[in-house]
């Protein structure tokens, strides 16, 4: 039985935490979902500790957003990839045949579960280390905290300091299947009139979306 991964310097005592972090529920009851909810807990605490230490005079907006980029599902599954950990990854045969190994939730999962395992097996300090090797390159190349902000909140940060009203939103239409559906969602501005559509895989996203491109052109008539 395996006790250690590809570009993790952690080795395991009991390598059936290992093998359990690894397992995805499709292939039975005994699997990592509990690791999981264990590693988010201690992923969280070691990024903002070490948010709290790289950056001391952020503010905690900042210190929030940041988390937020480092922690997020994309993030996490970008740095499982990064380890090869799909290969590792023990799953049923339905998510065999449909690729789960690569599927971007599946991979994140395992990563937290990973953690757990870690923390379970080495204690607090064993998966801090594996948190701080791989997670402090990633917090020196944050984009500054103005840009870690969301589209709507710059949008409406960008119209209040203009002394202009916010703007509002609404879904115009969906379209597609329940698991594919797509949104429609407009973005005006009440006092020009201004007023752009966009789409997403979920309302949000789509408000986003046009949040974006509303702010693009605010900007662009500014430097006219």
């Amino acid at each position: 039985m395996k006790n250690s991964v590809a570009g993790i310097d952690y080795r395991f005592t009991h390598p059936d935490l290992l093998q359990q972090a690894l397992t995805h529920r499709s292939l039975g009851s005994r699997n990592n979902e509990r690791l999981e909810f264990l590693g988010d807990s201690v992923l969280n605490l070691v990024v903002t500790s070490r948010l709290f230490e790289l950056k001391p005079d952020a503010p905690e907006g900042d210190l929030s957003r940041m988390r937020a980029r480092l922690v997020r599902g994309t993030s996490l599954a970008d740095i499982a990839s990064g380890l090869g950990l799909g290969k590792y990854l023990n799953l049923g045969g339905g998510e065999l045949k449909s690729g789960g190994f690569r599927r971007a939730s599946i991979l994140a999962d395992a990563f937290e579960a990973l953690l757990g395992a870690i923390f379970l097996d080495g204690g607090f300090e064993a998966s801090k280390s594996v948190v701080v090797e791989l997670f402090d390159p990633l917090i020196e190349r944050l984009p500054d905290a103005e840009e870690l902000k969301d589209p709507k909140t710059r949008l409406q940060e960008w119209l209040q300091a203009q002394s202009r009203p916010i703007p509002e939103y609404e879904l115009q239409r969906e379209e597609g299947a329940d698991h594919a559906k797509k949104f429609h969602v407009s973005c005006r501005l009440p006092d020009d009139g201004t007023m752009v559509e966009a789409s997403g895989s979920s309302r949000r996203k789509a408000e986003q979306a046009a949040a974006t491109t509303v702010l693009q052109l605010l900007q662009e008539k500014r430097a006219v």
